[in-house]
């Protein structure tokens, strides 16, 4: 006969406090509190149809204030799959990247084949600079990035060199381009013109004469 000994004791476990602590940095791209600060930027573009919501929430940890997602939304359904990818991209950057601030650099970089569109004195090349513009101004929201940062910012270097022409002189000029040229079915680019009934793309050399 097996014999129970009955002097255990319970001994009473105090739940810890953990609403002032930092939450440390992980490496783990799946790594996400169960609550964060959110700040949501409604963006009128003229590359896209609807008006967009972008939400940008930040933690903050033992090396600072740090992004760590990002949520594209718009009632726009034809594009839902191209945001989700942008949410998904730009959030596990956030979370592994030791510096996420070439994000910036790599979407305004984007051009938008028809060509881009001047908003609040700035000009964009894509949408994807707009959302790169959203970005950059919630670091500067927050104080990821402070005030003595912004003579180096994404935005600033693209547009070091002054532009002498207008405005209005600019969007004539790029209307006229887009009159003569097309989308090149090789390159992808706005660079295709027909000379002698032949297609010539002045970028990549792609070349159709119609028989």
């Amino acid at each position: 006969m097996i014999k129970l000994k009955r002097d255990f004791k319970i001994q009473k476990v105090e739940k810890k406090d953990t609403s002032s602590e930092i939450t440390p940095k992980q490496g783990d791209s799946t790594f996400r509190p169960e609550v964060v600060n959110a700040k949501v930027y409604k963006v009128k573009s003229a590359f896209v149809k609807n008006a967009v919501f972008i939400t940008l929430s930040y933690v903050d940890t033992h090396s600072g204030r740090e992004p760590i997602e990002i949520f594209i939304n718009s009632k726009d359904l034809n594009r839902s799959a191209e945001y989700v990818v942008l949410t998904r991209l730009i959030s596990a950057i956030f979370r592994r990247a030791s510096d996420p601030m070439f994000i910036l650099e790599e979407l305004h970089g984007i051009h938008d084949p028809n060509g881009g569109s001047f908003k609040d004195g700035k000009y964009f090349h894509s949408f994807y600079a707009e959302v790169a513009d959203v970005i950059e101004r919630f670091f500067y929201d927050v104080n990821i990035l402070s005030a003595k940062d912004k003579g180096s910012s994404v935005d600033d270097k693209l547009q070091e060199e002054p532009v002498k022409v207008s405005v209005e002189s600019n969007i004539k000029e790029s209307t006229d381009f887009n009159k003569e040229f097309r989308i090149c079915p090789t390159c992808s680019g706005k660079s295709l013109k027909t000379e002698n009934g032949c297609d010539m793309c002045v970028e990549c050399g792609y070349s159709k004469c119609d028989k």
